[in-house]
C-alpha cells in the first residue's frame, strides 16, 4: 500500500516499540540459530498501520526478500486473492516446466489456487490446499534469502488466504520465515474476526495501536510546516483530527498546499480542511473534479485492488486521453496513484468513493464488470464477485455463470466462496427445476466443511421432487454420507432405506441397498443385527462382484462375518471376489466420489482381523497416498493415519503406532471438535497406550477427547465399549469396568457379533471376575475360546488361550499358554506373542521363555510387559540363585 507523498521523510512518532520489535524480528532471521515469527498490528483505520509495514519493508529491503499483499474491500470474495498477491513474484518469473518441477506433486492440487493451473474436474479439499501452500512457502524460502511476508488490511482479506495464514503461522520447523499482518479492529467480523483472533494467539507480538498524543501531532505539524508553528495551531491539528496519524498527515498537506500560516489565527480554518479529508468533505472534494473524473474513481473502487488503467477506461465509458487526465487529477488530488496499473492512495479513500457511490449505479458497474472479465475470458470465477453484488432479476444466464463460477472454485479448494455464488443463484431465483439442481450442486459443496449445512441443502433439493432419478439417488446417497459424518449414522441408514423403497428395481435400488447395509452395519446399536446380518449374507452369496456395486456389497459382507466371527478363511474369499485381479476396482477405491472411503476402509479391516495383515497393509498405505495425491488432507487424511496407526498396532509395532495416531488426531483437530474421525482415533490411541502399559496416559488421552458415554452413533474399531472397559480395569475401577464390560457383551452378542479380537470384552471380563465370580469367568472363557476357533485365525485361538490360562493353574494353565505361544507364532501379532511367552515363562518358571519375551516385549515398545518380565526374571534369579529355574 502507497503512502502519501507527503508522509515520506516523516517520522513514525510514538511507535518506537513496535519499530523496535519489528527490527528485533527482522535481525532474528540472521541470527545463529535464524527464527522466524509472527508481527501483528491492529487497531482503528488511519492509525499508522501502513506506515508501520513501510517500515518493516525498509528494514528488510536488501538483505531480505519481501513479498507483499493487501485485502480489498471489494475483493474479500476472491479466493487466495491475497496468497496469489503474495507469490506473483516467485511465480511469474517460472516457465511452466519449472512451476511443475517446484511444485512437485503438488500441481495439481495448488496450482488451480494460485490459477497458474487449470481446476480440476472434482472438488479440492481445503485443508490438502492450505497443506500443498505451506509446502510451497518452504521450498520456496529455502531457495531465497530470509523471507518477510507482509499482510495489510489483512480484516479484508479473503477468508481462504486468511485460513491459510492462520494455519502456516502455527507451523514449527522449516525455514524462518517472518511474517508481519495489520488490520482494522472494528471492521474484523464473523469468521474473519476468528481467524485474526487465532493469529494474534501465534503472534510473537500482538499490538494494538493508539492514537498520537497532542506532543506527537505538534512535532508532525513542525516537521511538515516549519518549527515556526505554534502550540495553538498545533493544538488544533490534535483537535481536528483526534490523533488519527492518516489524517494528520492529509491535513498537514493540506495546510501546506493551501499556504496557511501555522500560528494561532489559522487554527479556525483547520476544521474545514479537515472535513474535506474524509466523509462528506472527500466527496465533496472528488465532486469538484467534475462528473468524468468522478465516474472515473468509481470504476476503479469498484474494482478495487490491482486496478488496471485499461479495464478502469472500458468499465467508466470513455476514452484514453480522457481517462488519462482523469486519472492524473486523481494523483494531484492525491486520491489514486500509479499510471497503468492504479491504487487508492489509503485504504479510507477507496472505502469513502466505494461506498458514495449511488446503488443503482454500483449495481450497474459490478453488472458490467463481470461482463468485461468474461468476456476477457478470465473465468466465472473472477466475475463471480461482481455478480454477487448485482440486484436479483430472474436471470436465467446469471444462475448459470453463477453455477459455474461455483464449481471453480470448489475445484481450487474454496467451497465457502462456492456456497455464496450459490446461495446467490437461488436469491435470483432459477426456475424449480434448476433450483433443484443448485440446492443439489449447493450440498455437495458443503459436505467437506460443514456436514450439518449439507444435510439441509440435500433434504430440500430431494423434497423437490425434480431432480432426475440419477442425481435424485445420488443425493440421497450424499446425504446419508453427510449424516454419518455428522454423528446421525441411524438417520443415513433409514434414509436410504426409504429411498430404496420407493426406487423401482434395478441398479439405482441396489445401490441404495447397499448404502442401507453400509450405514446400518457401521452403527453403534440397531435394533436387530442378526435379521440385517442374513439379509447381507442372503443378497451377497450369489455375487460375482461384476460391477462396484455386487464389489461394495461383498465388501461389507466381508466385514459384517468378520464382526460376527465366521470363518476367517470364508471372509477371505469373499474379500477377493470384491477386488479385481487382488487390487480395488475403480470407482470402489478411497478417493471414488460414488461410494466414500468407508467401503475400502471396512475391507482392509476385515483382512487385517483375518490375519492377511500384508493384504491389509498394502490397502491402508494405498488409502494414505491416494488422500495425499488427491490432496485430502483434512478428515480423510485423519483416517488415513488411524488406520495405517492400527496396522502397525497389530503389527506389535506399538511406538509406530502411537505416532500415527497422534498424528490423526492432530490432523482431525484441524477440521473440527468430536467428530467419528476422532472416536476411531481415540479408541485405537487408548487401546495402544494400554498394550505399551502406559496407563496414565491412556487415561488422559481418554479424558482430553471424552473418550466414554456417550458414545459416537457408528461403531469404532477396536470396539469402543471393550476398549474403555479395559481402561477402566487398568485404571483400578474394577466395579466400573465389570459394569462396562457386561454392558458391552449384552449390546455385541445381541447383534451376533462374536468376534474376541474385535471386541475384547469377554476375555478382560474373564480376567476382571476371575476372583469375585469363578465360574462367570469360566464361562467367558470358554465362550471367548469357541468363537476364536469359529473364526479360526492363529491371533483369535493364541489370545483366547491365553485367557483360559489365566483361570487356570499348574501344569494346566502352562499347557494352555504353550499352545497360545505356538499359535501366536504363525500369527503376525507380535505383541500379542509376547504377552503369551511372558505369561509362559512365569508359569513354566522358565528364565529362557521369559528373556525372549522380555526382548520381543522391547523390539514392540511394550513398556509394561517388558518391565513385568524383567521382575519375574529377577524373582527367579533370587529364588535359584541367578541360575533360572528351567534351561530348556
Amino acid at each position: 500500500m502507497p503512502l502519501p507523498e507527503e508522509s515520506a521523510g516523516l517520522p513514525l512518532l510514538e511507535r518506537e516499540p513496535e519499530i523496535a520489535a519489528a527490527a528485533h524480528a527482522v535481525e532474528g532471521l540472521f541470527g545463529d540459530t535464524p527464527s522466524g515469527g509472527l508481527l501483528v498490528y491492529r487497531g482503528a483505520a488511519g492509525l499508522g498501520k501502513t506506515a508501520l509495514l513501510a517500515e518493516v519493508r525498509r528494514m528488510a529491503a536488501g538483505r531480505c526478500t519481501v513479498w507483499s499483499a493487501r485485502g480489498g474491500e471489494t475483493v474479500t470474495t476472491v479466493p487466495f486473492h491475497v496468497v496469489r498477491q503474495l507469490l506473483q513474484p516467485a511465480l511469474t518469473e517460472r516457465g511452466p516446466d519449472a512451476l511443475r518441477d517446484l511444485l512437485g506433486a503438488g500441481y495439481d492440487i495448488v496450482g488451480p489456487a494460485l490459477g497458474i493451473a487449470p481446476p480440476g474436474a472434482r472438488p479440492a479439499d481445503p485443508q490438502g490446499v492450505r497443506d500443498g501452500l505451506e509446502t510451497l512457502f518452504r521450498r520456496l524460502a529455502d531457495s531465497v534469502p530470509p523471507l518477510v511476508v507482509v499482510v495489510d488490511d489483512a480484516h479484508w482479506s479473503d477468508l481462504e488466504s486468511l485460513a491459510w495464514l492462520a494455519s502456516f503461522a502455527r507451523r514449527t520447523g522449516g525455514p524462518p520465515i517472518l511474517i508481519v499482518v495489520a488490520y482494522r479492529s472494528e471492521d474484523a467480523i464473523g469468521e474473519c474476526a476468528h481467524l485474526l483472533r487465532a493469529l494474534g494467539e501465534s503472534a510473537r507480538l500482538l499490538v494494538t495501536l493508539k492514537a498520537l498524543t497532542s506532543e506527537a501531532t505538534a512535532k508532525l505539524a513542525r516537521a511538515t510546516l516549519g518549527e515556526h508553528a505554534d502550540d495553538q495551531f498545533c493544538r488544533e491539528v490534535w483537535e481536528v483530527t483526534g490523533g488519527n496519524a492518516y489524517e494528520t498527515v492529509e491535513l498537514l498537506a493540506k495546510a501546506r498546499d493551501e499556504a496557511l500560516d501555522p500560528v494561532g489565527r489559522s487554527a479556525d480554518a483547520l476544521s474545514a480542511l479537515g472535513a474535506a479529508t474524509r466523509g462528506t468533505g472527500l466527496i465533496a472534494r472528488l465532486e469538484g473534479l467534475g462528473p468524468t473524473t468522478t465516474r472515473f474513481a468509481w470504476a476503479a473502487a469498484i474494482l478495487g485492488t490491482d486496478i488496471s488503467l485499461e479495464l478502469v477506461v472500458s468499465l467508466a465509458g470513455m476514452g484514453p486521453a480522457e481517462a488519462a487526465d482523469c486519472a492524473e487529477r486523481l494523483r494531484l488530488a492525491r486520491i489514486l496513484v500509479g499510471n497503468d496499473q492504479l491504487e487508492f492512495v489509503h485504504p479510507l479513500i477507496a472505502t469513502g468513493v466505494y461506498r458514495a457511490i449511488p446503488s443503482a449505479v454500483r449495481t450497474a458497474f459490478h453488472g458490467r464488470a463481470a461482463w468485461l472479465v468474461t468476456r476477457k475470458g478470465l473465468g466465472a470465477a473472477l466475475a463471480a464477485r461482481h455478480l454477487l453484488e448485482v440486484h436479483p432479476d430472474n436471470d436465467a444466464e446469471l444462475v448459470e455463470q453463477l453455477r459455474e463460477a461455483a464449481a471453480e472454485h470448489l475445484a481450487v479448494g474454496a467451497p465457502d466462496a462456492a456456497r455464496r455464488c450459490l446461495e446467490r443463484a437461488l436469491v435470483e431465483p432459477p426456475l424449480p427445476r434448476v433450483r433443484a439442481e443448485v440446492l443439489y450442486e449447493l450440498g455437495r459443496a458443503t459436505l467437506l466443511a460443514s456436514p450439518a449445512t449439507t444435510v439441509t441443502h440435500l433434504r430440500d433439493a430431494i423434497d423437490t421432487e425434480l431432480l432426475d432419478d440419477t442425481k435424485r439417488v445420488d443425493a440421497v446417497f450424499r446425504l446419508s454420507q453427510a449424516l454419518t459424518h455428522n454423528d446421525q449414522t441411524r438417520e443415513a441408514a433409514q434414509v436410504v432405506a426409504a429411498e430404496a423403497a420407493r426406487t423401482p428395481s434395478g441398479s439405482a435400488q441396489m445401490r441404495l441397498r447397499a448404502a442401507h447395509f453400509l450405514w446400518e452395519g457401521v452403527q453403534e446399536s440397531e435394533d436387530d443385527g442378526p435379521a440385517r446380518a442374513r439379509r447381507l449374507a442372503e443378497t451377497a452369496a450369489a455375487l460375482s462382484g461384476r460391477d462396484n456395486t455386487e464389489r461394495v456389497l461383498l465388501m461389507l459382507r466381508a466385514f459384517d462375518a468378520t464382526a460376527r466371527g465366521e470363518s476367517a478363511e470364508e471372509i477371505v474369499q469373499i474379500a477377493e471376489r470384491a477386488l479385481v485381479n487382488g487390487r480395488l476396482a475403480p470407482g470402489t477405491g478411497w478417493t471414488g466420489m460414488a461410494w466414500g472411503f468407508e467401503p475400502p476402509a471396512l475391507l482392509a479391516l476385515s483382512l487385517a482381523f483375518a490375519d492377511r495383515l500384508d493384504r491389509a497393509e498394502t490397502l491402508f498405505d494405498e488409502g494414505m497416498r491416494a488422500f495425499e495425491i488427491s490432496g485430502w488432507s483434512g478428515g480423510h487424511l485423519a483416517f488415513a493415519h488411524t488406520l495405517v496407526g492400527y496396522a502397525h498396532r497389530r503389527r506389535g509395532r506399538l511406538a509406530d503406532a502411537e505416532m500415527y495416531l497422534r498424528e490423526s488426531l492432530r490432523l482431525a483437530d484441524r477440521v473440527g471438535d468430536r467428530l467419528p474421525m476422532h472416536w476411531n482415533a481415540i479408541c485405537m490411541l487408548v487401546d495402544t497406550l494400554l498394550a505399551r502399559g502406559h496407563v496414565e496416559e491412556a487415561g488422559e488421552a481418554a479424558e482430553r477427547y471424552s473418550f466414554g458415554p456417550p458414545y459416537a452413533s457408528s461403531i469404532a474399531i477396536p470396539d469402543a465399549r471393550s476398549v474403555r472397559g479395559r481402561l477402566l480395569l487398568a485404571l483400578g475401577r474394577t466395579e466400573e469396568a465389570i459394569t462396562e464390560l457386561e454392558s458391552t457383551g449384552r449390546a455385541l452378542t445381541a447383534r451376533g457379533r462374536h468376534n474376541g479380537v474385535m471386541g475384547t470384552w469377554a476375555i478382560d471380563l474373564a480376567r476382571a471376575l476371575a476372583d469375585v465370580n469363578p465360574d462367570r469367568a469360566a464361562e467367558l472363557a470358554a465362550y471367548s475360546r469357541d468363537r476364536a476357533e469359529r473364526f479360526g485365525t492363529h491371533t483369535a485361538i493364541g489370545v483366547a488361550l491365553c485367557c483360559s490360562a489365566a483361570l487356570t493353574e499348574g501344569p494346566a494353565a502352562v499347557d494352555l499358554l504353550g499352545e497360545a505361544v505356538t499359535h501366536l507364532e504363525a500369527s503376525p501379532c507380535k505383541y500379542e506373542l509376547a504377552v503369551a511367552r511372558v505369561e509362559y515363562g512365569i508359569a513354566a518358571k522358565s528364565a529362557p521363555d521369559l528373556g525372549r519375551g522380555r526382548v520381543l516385549a522391547e523390539w514392540c515398545g511394550a513398556d509394561g510387559l517388558s518391565e513385568r518380565a524383567g521382575l519375574a526374571l529377577e524373582g527367579l534369579r533370587t529364588a535359584d540363585g541367578g541360575a533360572g529355574h528351567r534351561q530348556d
